[in-house]
């Protein structure tokens, strides 16, 4: 089954007079790339909680964000370090002065700054055991939203790539009648070049068709068609497996369908056999982006 790497989980839990939520957004990436914003109560057990997830999620620009409202602390008004935020306004006056310049002071600005705002209760406290259980099984429980949200989109990138699989193969299948026509049209036109240079047939023809055997070979594409509709028959097999993270295997079975696809066009010289060429290419950019974007 296929996952997209886009996807958002979402999860709340209660406990005691703490509301802990967790967010995790994920966006394509060749590899996990995890950013957390973690409220600081729980900052220590970071590092198991990225394992817990990029184990779940395997690749994907990840961001993860926990925070904890206790409403213990709600109407509780914060008191403000004095000295801490007189120090800020000394260091800021001075330099100004020493600069010259004249630069406004803001006081909103100034409280944000670390130590201003100096309350016991927001300092770091220790976490039991039963909490840590819980801000786990809500991490779980985000990443499974998450995962969820990456299925349903992958759903939709299957069809997608299942479809302009299709149309690949199907304009393949029409490239086998311009071919037949093609081969006889480069023999006449040989046969028509040789008549102008050697009217009276002065020309040995035993190894003229050796020279016209080998010309046609080099512009035969059978087995690039082959090997193309081996591995458009590859691509299907592996989109519909049932484990996920075929994402890199489809991109480089989609580089060997763009190689194939681009020797045709190079052995082509007859202009609906290009644009047929054309019309894969096409196709094939679109499976290319959608791929980006496959666990």
């Amino acid at each position: 089954m296929i996952h997209s790497m886009t996807g958002f989980g979402k999860a709340s839990a209660r406990f005691g007079s703490r509301t802990i939520t967790v967010a995790i957004k994920s966006l394509n990436s060749k590899q996990a790339d995890l950013s957390a914003r973690i409220a600081s109560i729980y900052r220590e057990g970071e590092l198991e909680l990225r394992s817990l997830i990029t184990d779940r999620l395997q690749r994907g620009k990840i961001d993860l964000t926990i925070t904890m409202e206790d409403d213990a602390l709600e109407g509780n008004t914060t008191p403000i370090n004095k000295e801490a935020l007189l120090g800020y306004v000394h260091q800021l006056q001075t330099l100004r002065t020493e600069s010259g310049l004249d630069f406004p002071i803001d006081p909103v600005a100034l409280l944000r700054l670390p130590g201003v705002m100096d309350s016991e209760s927001s300092r770091t406290t220790e976490v039991s055991k039963e909490e840590w259980d819980v801000v786990r099984a809500t991490t779980r429980q985000a990443v499974e939203e998450l995962q969820a949200f990456r299925l349903q989109e992958g759903k939709m990138l299957h069809e997608v790539c299942a479809s302009r699989i299709a149309k690949i193969s199907s304009l393949l299948e029409e490239i086998t009648f311009p071919e037949a026509e093609r081969i006889a049209a480069i023999r006449q036109r040989l046969e028509e070049g040789l008549a102008k240079v050697a009217p009276q047939g002065g020309y040995d023809n035993s190894r003229l068709e050796q020279e016209m055997i080998y010309y046609i070979e080099k512009l035969d594409i059978n087995e690039e068609k082959s090997r193309l509709a081996h591995h458009l028959s590859y691509f299907i097999e592996v989109l519909n497996a049932d484990q996920p993270g075929q994402g890199k295997t489809l991109g480089f079975i989609a580089q060997e369908i763009g190689r194939e696809i681009n020797t045709m066009g190079s052995k082509s010289n007859q202009a609906e056999m290009q644009q047929l060429v054309v019309k894969m290419k096409d196709e094939l950019e679109q499976i290319k982006e959608q791929v980006l974007n496959i666990l």
